[in-house]
């Protein structure tokens, strides 16, 4: 690592490879904030559709009428 060091100092690329850690540095906590995004979306998606299963089958042992999703037509 000391040789790959002195080679970007001795040419003057320091700051190339400055820039190339930052880089994927940037990119590593992009990847990392999307897979946790992803993630968050999936358990809140299960955590509705557990939520709307159990309005049903309150709504089935309680005897009323199946609600109306407003965003359908039906």
């Amino acid at each position: 690592m000391s040789d790959l060091i002195d080679t970007f100092s001795a040419r003057g690329d320091l700051a190339h490879l400055a820039l190339l850690c930052w880089a994927l540095a940037a990119s590593g906590a992009l990847w990392f904030t999307l897979r946790e995004l992803t993630a968050a979306w999936r358990r809140f998606d299960d955590f509705v559709r557990e939520l709307q299963s159990f309005n049903r089958r309150c709504d089935r042992r309680l005897g009323r009428a199946p609600r109306l999703d407003p965003d359908r037509d039906s």
